[in-house]
Formats: C-alpha cells, structure tokens, sequence
C-alpha cells in the first residue's frame, strides 16, 4: 500500500479502537492510538499473513507483548479480515471473544495469549529461536510499551535474543513517554533505550512513529540486519489523532463518555477528510 492509503487505514483502525473502548466503557485507548500506525504498517505491508488461513505454518509472527493495547490490535485485525470489524463493539463483554487482553485459544489471527508485561518479548524470542532451530524463513514481531520495558523480563529476553543472534526477531517499542501512573521518566526512567538494546547486541533503528517513510525504512532495514535483533524505538503520542487525548495520560485506561466519543469521533472524521484531499 502507498503511504496515503496506509494513513487512511490507520485513521479507520482509530475509530475503531474508540468505537471499541466506548463501546465497552473500559479499556486502553492512549497505547492502542499511539501504536495504529505501526499495527497498520504491519498488517497491511510487512506481515507475511493470509486472513483466509490465519495459522498457516510459515506466517509471520506478531505478539503484543503491551496486551492492554488490545483494542489497537482488534481493530486492525477486524479491517484486515480476520473478523468482522461489527464485532468490535463487543469488547470486553460477557461472552465475546474480544476480552480485555488477547487470547490465541478465541481470536484469529493472535499468535501468543498475552497481557502479564514482559512475557510477550520472552514468548517472541522463543518462537524466534524455534524458527531457527527448524530452518524456517519465518520473521517474529513484537510490539513493547516503553513502560513496559521498566520490566527485568525484558532484558533477560534481550539479552538471550542478542545471544542467540536472532535476526529474524523485530522488537518494536511504543515510546509514546506515558505509563498509567505518569511521564516514563518520573516513574522509573528506563532512558537511554537505544542504548541499552544496543547493549544487549541489537541493531537499533529510532523513528517517527507516524512516519509512513520511516517506518517503511526501519522494517526494510531490519530484514536486511543478519547476525543480530533488531529494535525500532517508534517515537509515538500517546493518544494520537484524538485531541483531548493527546499526551495525556489520564487517557492512558479510560473510555470516553458519550459526549467524548462523539467529539473524539469527529476529531477523526476531520483527520480523514483531510486525507481524502490530499
């Protein structure tokens, strides 16, 4: 897809995930926003997956190791067709196969049940690991809250992954700045990053996390990186493309009302015909 099409589709998936929260009264809409435009680049251009056949042997991987950040990964499945985009108004109700975190037994699509932090970049450096050890092209994605990472679980998957030279292994980091109880750098600072995955022996990549063409870059060149992992720090906002959401961290584990979906809707709507003109 061109970049303008990829931005359109990261503006549906947006309206989706506030579609989805709302319509749940609970859930995680600051680190699912911050991230749509790179669970749009995945799904839509860098993933080698098929809707039609979501377990096929030789797919790519993808585990969301911030499982909160489930309502970014619903509604980008729902629009790349593994499920039915209605379905996302079922969030976290009783009985829907779209609960609060991910799960591998309910969802297609989902390749790892995730939402204890930490745990989703130990399971991708295994699977990463397993494709090694079976002589497999198959490439293993994940995707880390930067407040996640004040995880040790974390690190001890870095440091088996820069070990084990796993170059089919991309670790992708939210750095959108926000945690639930404050700025990443007030509550327990994990900064440098990049140096510290460096550290670990992975060849890290800084970006714009709402850059079509950084994005674009920084995946081209991890598949091109042999001998080590590779760690995209995607320099986000939290809340990205809904004004009152923005950087705040308020937003971080809240639903909007009905008077804030509505203006958070229409915030969108703009964003999208602004796209439309372009």
């Amino acid at each position: 897809m061109e970049n303008l099409e990829l931005a359109k589709m990261a503006n549906e998936i947006r309206k989706g995930i506030v579609t989805a929260v709302h319509s749940a009264k609970a859930g995680h809409p600051g680190g699912s926003l911050s991230a749509a435009d790179i669970f749009t680049y995945l799904y839509f251009e860098e993933l080698n997956i098929d809707p039609e056949n979501p377990d096929k042997p030789d797919r790519d991987r993808f585990v969301l190791s911030k499982g909160h950040t489930a309502p970014g990964l619903y509604s980008t499945l729902a629009h790349r067709g593994f499920f039915p985009v209605e379905d996302l108004v079922t969030l976290r109700k009783l009985g829907s196969y779209l609960q609060g975190h991910p799960s591998m037994q309910y969802i297609p699509g989902v390749d790892m049940s995730t939402g204890s932090l930490g745990q989703g970049i130990s399971a991708a450096a295994g699977m990463a690991l397993g494709g090694k050890l079976d002589n497999k092209d198959y490439r293993v994605y994940t995707l880390l809250g930067d407040g996640e990472i004040e995880e040790g679980q974390v690190w001890e998957a870095a440091m088996f992954a820069g070990f084990h030279k796993l170059d089919n292994l991309v670790v992708i980091v939210d750095n959108n700045g926000l945690q639930i109880d404050g700025p990443i750098d007030q509550v327990c600072s994990p900064y440098p990053i990049d140096k510290k995955f460096e550290a670990f022996n992975f060849h890290v990549i800084n970006i714009d996390a709402h850059n079509f063409d950084e994005i674009r870059a920084a995946f081209k060149e991890a598949k091109e990186t042999k001998g080590m992992p590779t760690a995209i720090i995607a320099h986000s906002l939290k809340g990205k493309g809904v004004s009152f959401m923005e950087g705040n961290v308020a937003w971080h584990g809240t639903a909007p009302n009905d008077e804030q979906y509505a203006v958070a809707m229409a915030d969108l709507e703009k964003v999208g015909e602004a796209l439309c003109q372009k």
